[in-house]
């Protein structure tokens, strides 16, 4: 994958910075992108102005049409830390841009949210891309998951039952943000001027979680 190193020489300098430094969290196995959830709860935002008034708006009506008020606060809890990573401008193309921007938009929000997939996003999906690999698979993850185990020793606290449904839910992911194909071929980001121009203010480097050619990339900048 060695095409990948020049692009990505910015990111991989932090990423050798944060090796052993920064903790893994696994906590993405709440579900997976809740795109309905997370337009609704932005809307509100838009709205309130304020994520607990969000959150009591939610639980108070039961605006996610939950079965239990647990896991009605279990899912408002996950969406809104994932918003919380989103700017202003990128809450608001969330809520009132196209079904594939918003796709971006919660894969960006997720990749915040979770540094292991933020790492995964750009180490091995992009890097495949750029290197013509475009099939994903299982393997892959798993030698991530133990690479990085090597630099992460809570990576090894997580049980085998754990870990494939890690699997599970980030293949899902990719695939719910439309990065990944049914039969997992690696996609190609198709980011609108409008997705540039909020990612930009706020951090280019972003950009590279998703899977596009650095000419690409040359012609977004």
């Amino acid at each position: 994958m060695g095409q990948g190193n020049q692009g990505n020489g910015v990111y991989k300098n932090k990423l050798e910075l944060d090796r052993g430094t920064m903790k893994y969290s696994m906590s993405f196995t709440t579900g997976t992108l809740f795109h309905q959830e997370s337009v609704k709860l932005a809307g509100l935002f838009l709205e309130f102005q304020n994520w607990n008034l969000v959150r009591s708006a939610v639980l108070s009506k039961n605006l996610l049409q939950s079965r239990t008020v647990n896991t009605s606060k279990r899912v408002c809890r996950e969406v809104c830390s994932r918003l919380r990573t989103l700017s202003a401008a990128q809450l608001d193309l969330l809520v009132h841009g196209s079904t594939q921007d918003q796709g971006y938009l919660l894969w960006l929000a997720v990749c915040r949210r979770y540094k292991f997939i933020a790492d995964f996003a750009v180490e091995i999906v992009r890097e495949k891309y750029i290197s013509l690999q475009f099939a994903l698979n299982y393997d892959d993850f798993d030698f991530f998951f133990n690479k990085k185990s090597e630099w992460h020793g809570e990576l090894d606290q997580i049980k085998p039952a754990t870990r494939t449904k890690t699997r599970q839910i980030l293949f899902k992911m990719l695939r719910e943000a439309d990065l990944l194909t049914p039969n997992n071929i690696i996609n190609a980001a198709l980011l609108s001027p409008q997705l540039l121009s909020v990612i930009s203010q706020d951090n280019r480097q972003d950009i590279l979680i998703f899977p596009a050619f650095e000419s690409d990339l040359k012609e977004w900048a």
